[in-house]
């Protein structure tokens, strides 16, 4: 929430392409939505359309990103975990020579790794909105002499 208007560009600084590199890029993460996400593929362009009025958006299927850049609506993003594959039942697989055995994990081990995902998920979403910001800090001269003038 909060994030303003105008982060990111339409081609190759995509704030929807940075926030999901980063997502991406946490171990476990198997897929990334954004705002309605797999869901717009089943809906008509009337329904996934988000409306305006005089206070604003009438729906956020987009997620708050359209085109690459922020709208000021709210970003929705959902990461997508995979089960942890440290699981405690005998599985097959090959030793150092090639050879079918048979595995049983012994030991200590996460059950869940989405409960911390959370948790690098967001601090992920805040360091790529932090750089958008600085990147928009700069695409205006005046900006710029504000900063350094």
């Amino acid at each position: 929430r909060g994030v303003p208007a105008g982060l990111g560009e339409p081609l190759y600084d995509r704030l929807d392409s940075a926030l999901t590199a980063a997502l991406m890029g946490i171990n476990g993460v198997k897929a990334v939505e954004i705002g309605a996400g797999v869901n717009v593929s089943s809906m008509l362009g009337s329904a996934n359309n988000d409306e305006m009025d005089e206070l604003g958006f009438l729906s956020n299927n987009a997620g708050g990103i359209l085109g690459g850049i922020s709208s000021g609506a709210e970003i929705v993003l959902k990461s997508h975990f995979k089960p942890t594959p440290s699981i405690f039942k005998e599985q097959k697989t090959l030793n150092l020579a090639g050879e079918a055995v048979d595995f049983e994990l012994r030991g200590r081990h996460d059950p869940c790794i989405g409960i911390r995902g959370s948790v690098v998920a967001t601090a992920m979403i805040r360091l790529v909105l932090a750089d958008m910001l600085l990147l928009n800090a700069s695409t205006k001269l005046e900006n710029l002499k504000k900063i350094y003038g």
